[in-house]
């Protein structure tokens, strides 16, 4: 699943050939995705000029002044920037065109969406509860103290939760807690405020440097220029369970916790 890295790479992709153009057309292939793309969106968006994009927490949202188009990834979906008379593939389910290109929205399993926001986007019933941005000043290990005390909850799953803090996928759970020394199957309650400091760091030194690097190699990823992401080369513990840990050397290991994939080292990590 995209998650916050490749969707702000996305957006930094698709951002500087669209910002200040003016849709001419709107391509509806598809309009069953997670929801219903409404009927009325060519209406509203044709001849308006893209004023900025910006994303919230997975979210990516288009202002164009009487509202903003709001749209998500889903497990399986990508935008792409294209020449507006490119050729559809199969699963290239809307266009929006800004005359001669166009940004393609591609999702073999059609779980993300195309929704329209009127007024505030910070109120839609998607955005409202979303917790703080983790690369912001808000995300200090101050906040995760206070929202982790008596906390029963696995800390992994906890620093999933984005009503605490959006964007930290399976991926980058695995690589911060490893980084801070933590147990990702240790209670949120325990966690002292040294290991809150730890961990916010090295949550925002992993996002930032996936960023840097164009999101993390999926499947299904690819950044808005089309190229996949290069953050996988450096994972140290996902996906290397049963591996030497780069550390200690001693065999990594694996387990599941609701149904995802978690890897540590039982020695490195506390």
């Amino acid at each position: 699943m995209p998650e916050l890295p490749e969707v702000e790479t996305t957006l930094r992709g698709i951002a500087p050939h669209l910002v200040g153009h003016k849709v001419t057309e709107i391509v509806i292939r598809q309009p069953r995705l997670r929801w219903p793309i409404p009927d009325n969106l060519a209406e509203l968006l044709r001849n308006r000029r893209l004023l900025s994009a910006h994303r919230r927490g997975k979210y990516l949202l288009l202002d164009f002044g009487n509202g903003h188009a709001l749209v998500h990834l889903g497990m399986s979906g990508s935008l792409r920037i294209v020449n507006a008379d490119e050729p559809p593939l199969f699963h290239d389910h809307f266009d929006m065109v800004f005359g001669k290109i166009a940004l393609r929205y591609a999702d073999p399993r059609r779980f993300g969406c195309l929704l329209w926001v009127e007024g505030d986007p910070s109120t839609h019933k998607l955005l409202t509860d979303l917790g703080p941005e983790p690369l912001t000043d808000t995300f200090s290990a101050d906040y995760l103290y206070l929202r982790s005390r008596k906390r029963t909850q696995a800390i992994k799953q906890f620093i999933m939760d984005s009503k605490i803090v959006v964007g930290v996928g399976n991926i980058y759970a695995n690589e911060s807690l490893f980084m801070a020394g933590i147990k990702p199957i240790r209670k949120a309650g325990s966690l002292t405020r040294k290991n809150c400091e730890d961990l916010v760091r090295d949550i925002k030194f992993v996002l930032q440097r996936s960023i840097d690097q164009g999101g993390t190699t999926l499947r299904d990823f690819v950044g808005g220029d089309g190229k996949p992401g290069y953050f996988q080369q450096q994972l140290l513990v996902y996906g290397r369970g049963g591996e030497p840990c780069t550390r200690c050397k001693k065999a990594l290991k694996e387990v599941r916790m609701n149904d995802r994939t978690t890897v540590y080292c039982v020695d490195c990590q506390k």
